[in-house]
């Protein structure tokens, strides 16, 4: 602790213990916990505490009030927490008798404060806090504190009760793993004696009969089971497997919803996951019994496992795939596609009766489509699903939700009249579509699939949500067309493909703003995974969407134009590499296309139109659609220029990046590398090429650009400009050079760069920044930006930007300065008040 801070310490106890001072922040005092936290952490807390006796008499001072702020006493029972978590510290303020006064059943517990739900909660930290050692743990078990933490399980306070309960866990563990024992039994003579203690609440509890009780138990084992993964909890489930598996088979239900977290939490753990017994039979029987809203997490979660015994694995697809086969059954006539299972294997009444009530159906489906949709888009999906038959079924629910579907069963009728026009049916549904598109193992696409995905983008009833994932999902299927064993045929290709973009004609004139957005997204993303087929890049240029887009560069709406920007710069990817022909020639001239989106750059009133102009500038310069050196250079040039006045620091560090790649792009091309090492610098690179490439930059403006924005009012466009010279400082100039240009001060070259130097250091704000060569500095002279190279400490630079720009306010001290300001105690002209 600076000796600053140790003087200011003692004022800040006493202000904050003085009850006639006006509260001080929350905020500082969390700044303030967090700060003597990370003093512990590097010096003894002992010494801490007997260096700074105001600690202990800061704690005095607060028990002595009649009434303390809860604030203030939250804040001291946290503190005292955390110096208590060191067992010399424990040991020593045991001694002062502060503990128990403060964590007592004597103390705090029985002042009218308690009833402070922040006060409950620094108690609960405070404890947590200590526990790191076997006085801490003795201390609250042969003191009463664990009656006090069984009864906060059940607060009224969730953040307090949740508290509550994550300390228990840490007790238990602290006192099995920490207490030297013979190996654990089922008996409770071999457990320690607070273990005893936590384990009989949790037997009592769990036999009680109260619903609340026995979910408060279930919490504390399902976060137990969850974050440990000792051999001692198979011991400890033993004792409480019959008791848990009764909760299945009783009438009450009030517990069951409990029991798929927690039989999920103890599958993931190697402890239970190699058992081929009775946990595995437990979760067989919780499938079964549980209500296919309350299994679907649990089944879901097993069929996520890698290691799991095969019929459990089945029981989980069953009750995951059964309202989908209802859906099936429900829809059709003939048996040629009934469903996804056999009857034997499971009984589909109780699914059947949730999906013909209003007020289960959407909820039971929405649920399992989004359980489906999490395992298709897992990486390593371990159970190979029925991919053909699920498309089925999720086309079928989307033609369920748009009323095409003529029903074949009274069941599917019920259906039919509950999902019409369901709108989070139909998000839940596609989101799911799409995942399925992703599964290598599903090449054969159903006829309806196109078709309904057609309907749901043609339809005027599609709210713009619904249709975002319309469009999303016919996106990746269109993508994977040309795998497709049934869509070999190029006609049938070139028909979808004139079928999609008649549509989004239309939808591009939406009246709906949101609309014409969602259709560029679109369009983007079709030109991103497709533009290298000729069938998709053929009906894309002879339809009328890349005249549309244009048009849409002057759309009302800025998030429009932003997207039509991104559009127009991918069909540029696509125009560019066509010959000149009357279709592509006259109605996509690369030049004006360029114009265009230069003049929104420089001209667009907001912001994000801009901020997609550069980020497709520099898309494009990324993939070479500038033709030469020189007419890229010129490029760069005119962009950078338009860009370094841009009110928006986005636009301004897309510049940036625009140049970064321009500087890699021309370093590579010169046989530069880009971080060359010290060696190979001197010996290996040529002078000659470094001279071209330096001219190339200078030419390009692009020195006074990056030195402008080390100036910048934001710090990240700084940073990133610093970035780019120093990599250009490596590439250009020889270590040799470097030194030469340290004592170059009298060349003619180098009039103007002191004041450079200067201006940096300032960090003078990029207003008064030279644009003209005031001050003698030529941005555009090589030898001069080759000797500010070599000359500026960019490294000092770089450390400076790279410093939080309040590094000074987020300094102790002034925290402390902030405290006493906050409570009144400081003079107005001392405060640090940022």
């Amino acid at each position: 602790m600076s000796r600053e801070c140790s003087q200011l310490l003692p004022r800040v106890c006493a202000a904050l213990a003085d009850p006639r001072q006006p509260g001080s922040d929350d905020t500082c005092l969390e700044k303030l916990l967090d700060w003597l936290r990370d003093l512990t952490e590097l010096e003894p807390t002992l010494n801490v505490v007997q260096d700074n006796p105001c600690l202990t008499e800061f704690f005095t001072s607060v028990l002595a009030l009649p009434e303390p702020s809860p604030s203030i006493l939250s804040f001291t029972l946290r503190l005292a927490g955390l110096l208590a978590a060191s067992e010399d510290c424990f040991q020593h303020l045991q001694q002062e008798n502060l503990l128990f006064r403060l964590f007592g059943t004597g103390g705090t517990l029985n002042r009218a404060v308690w009833e402070d739900a922040s006060v409950r909660s620094g108690w609960v930290e405070g404890v947590h806090s200590m526990m790191h050692h076997q006085p801490a743990l003795h201390f609250l078990c042969n003191g009463g504190g664990l009656d006090v933490i069984f009864t906060l399980q059940g607060d009224p306070s969730l953040f307090v009760a949740s508290a509550a309960s994550q300390l228990l866990v840490h007790m238990l563990t602290l006192s099995v793993e920490s207490e030297p024992t013979t190996p654990l039994g089922e008996k409770d003579c071999d457990w320690p004696a607070c273990a005893q203690m936590i384990i009989k609440h949790i037997e009592d509890s769990l036999q009680s009969g109260s619903a609340s009780q026995i979910n408060q138990s279930l919490k504390l084992l399902t976060s137990l089971f969850g974050s440990c993964r000792a051999t001692w909890t198979e011991v400890l489930w033993l004792r409480i497997a019959k008791q848990v598996e009764s909760f299945l088979t009783e009438d009450s239900v009030q517990t069951r919803h409990m029991l798929a977290d927690l039989l999920l939490n103890m599958s993931r753990s190697p402890v239970f996951s190699d058992i081929e017994g009775s946990f595995w039979a437990l979760v067989t029987s919780a499938l079964e019994h549980l209500t296919p809203v309350q299994a679907g997490p649990l089944a879901v979660g097993i069929l996520s496992l890698h290691k799991c015994p095969q019929d459990v694995r089945i029981q989980a697809m069953t009750v995951l795939l059964q309202p989908m086969d209802c859906i099936l059954r429900a829809a059709s006539q003939s048996l040629e596609y009934a469903g996804l299972l056999d009857e034997s294997v499971s009984d589909p009444s109780t699914v059947e009766s949730l999906l013909s009530s209003k007020s289960s159906c959407a909820s039971l489906l929405c649920q399992t489509l989004a359980h489906l949709e999490k395992l298709l888009s897992l990486i390593h999906l371990p159970v190979d699903l029925p991919y053909t038959a699920l498309l089925r079924s999720f086309v079928t629910i989307l033609q369920f939700c748009s009323g095409l579907l003529i029903p074949a069963t009274s069941l599917g009728s019920k259906i039919s009249q509950i999902l019409i026009g369901c709108g989070r049916v139909q998000k839940s549904a596609l989101d799911a579509l799409a995942a399925l598109s992703e599964r290598k193992g599903c090449d054969t696409v159903i006829g309806g699939l196109f078709d309904i995905l057609l309907v749901y983008l043609e339809s005027p009833n599609t709210s713009p949500t619904v249709l975002k994932k319309s469009f999303q999902a016919m996106s990746k299927w269109l993508a994977r067309l040309p795998e497709m064993s049934c869509f070999n045929n190029q006609w049938q290709t070139e028909k979808i493909l004139q079928d999609v973009f008649l549509v989004l004609q239309k939808r591009l004139c939406s009246p709906c703003w949101e609309v014409r957005d969602s259709s560029l997204e679109f369009l983007t993303s079709l030109i991103k995974s497709m533009r290298d087929q000729d069938e998709f890049r053929e009906s894309l240029l002879s339809s009328e969407v890349p005249k549309l887009t244009e048009n849409l560069l002057e759309d009302p709406e800025s998030y429009v134009r932003a997207s039509a920007v991104t559009a127009v710069g991918h069909l540029t990817f696509i125009t560019y590499s066509l010959p000149e022909t009357p279709v592509a020639g006259n109605q996509y001239n690369k030049e004006d296309t360029t114009a265009k989106l230069q003049d929104i750059l420089s001209t667009d009133p907001e912001s994000f139109p801009r901020r997609a102009v550069i980020s497709i500038f520099t898309k494009w310069l990324k993939q070479g659609c500038t033709d030469q050196v020189e007419d890229t250079a010129q490029f760069v040039s005119r962009v950078i220029q338009t860009v370094e006045r841009d009110l928006d620091w986005e636009v301004r560090i897309g510049g940036l990046e625009l140049v970064e790649v321009f500087c890699v792009q021309t370093l590579c091309q010169a046989g530069l590398p880009k971080y060359p090492s010290a060696a190979a610098s001197s010996a290996v690179t040529s002078s000659i090429q470094q001279n071209e490439s330096l001219q190339i930059f200078c030419r390009a403006k692009l020195f006074r650009f990056l030195f402008w924005s080390l100036c910048d009012y934001d710090k990240p466009v700084g940073q990133k400009a610093c970035d780019i010279l120093l990599v250009l400082r490596a590439s250009l100039s020889p270590s040799g050079l470097l030194k030469d240009c340290q004592g170059a001060g009298d060349l003619s070259a180098g009039h103007g760069i002191p004041w450079l130097q200067r201006t940096l250091r300032q960090g003078s704000l990029a207003q008064d920044f030279p644009t003209d060569g005031g001050n003698g500095v030529d941005f555009e002279d090589p030898e001069s930006m080759m000797l500010a190279l070599g000359t500026i400490d960019l490294e000092e630079l770089h450390d400076e930007l790279n410093k939080s720009s309040d590094h000074i306010e987020k300094s102790p001290q002034s925290l402390l300065e902030d405290i006493l300001a906050t409570v009144g105690t400081i003079d107005e002209n001392e405060a640090d008040c940022y």
